[in-house]
């Protein structure tokens, strides 16, 4: 199995860490060598997230180098920007189309805009996903991470029937379906942009 270099980011209270955690757990189930680090200061206050995640054979590293991730999870579209350097050329970038304020210091500064053409503009493959508001129609908002999972699970040589098996086995009996059903919500969403992307639409 050759390495996959995975990214996950967003800010503090998205689920990054639980979503790297089980995108770990997978690549375990599917024997995969795994290695995994992540960053996360202020996580609890809003701030910046980020998690390493390398799986296959011959990892040695758990550190994704600049220009060399496959894939980048943003689960908010400025930290797309903020770690869209450690993709690799043509790479993918999943974005979670929802716009997060920063905490601000002094001056107030607008939100960015024209995030999606910048990224686009260097190469990117970029896919937007309406994970929050899919999150919301479940009602629950937290589920927007399995739901960015269930997307990225489309784009990885990993088993459904492991990703299931490590999302039963990790998320409490109480919230297991509705974070199912999120899963589920995301692979179709994953599967029908792929399509769409393949035929050009």
């Amino acid at each position: 199995m050759a390495v996959t270099n995975v990214l996950l980011c967003g800010v503090g209270g998205q689920g990054v860490l639980l979503a790297s955690e089980v995108l770990a757990l997978v690549a375990v189930e599917e024997k995969a060598e795994v290695k995994q680090t992540e960053v996360h200061g202020v996580a609890q206050r809003g701030g910046s997230v980020v998690s390493h995640l390398r799986f296959g054979e011959g990892v040695y590293s758990p550190t994704v180098r600049t220009g060399e991730a496959d894939i980048l999870v943003a689960f908010e579209r400025l930290e797309a920007v903020r770690y869209g350097h450690y993709v690799k050329p043509g790479g993918l970038i999943l974005i979670n189309d929802v716009e997060i304020m920063p905490g601000q210091i002094g001056e107030y500064k607008p939100y960015p805009t024209g995030i999606m053409e910048f990224l686009r503009s260097k190469g990117f493959t970029v896919q937007t996903i309406p994970a929050t508001a899919e999150a919301k129609a479940l009602g629950n908002l937290r589920v927007g991470s399995l739901i960015l999972l269930g997307v990225l699970s489309v784009y990885l040589d990993l088993s459904l029937r492991a990703w299931e098996s490590v999302i039963r086995r990790r998320i409490p009996e109480r919230l297991l379906d509705v974070n199912l059903k999120a899963f589920q919500v995301g692979v179709e969403l994953g599967r029908s942009q792929a399509q769409a992307a393949v035929s050009g639409v």
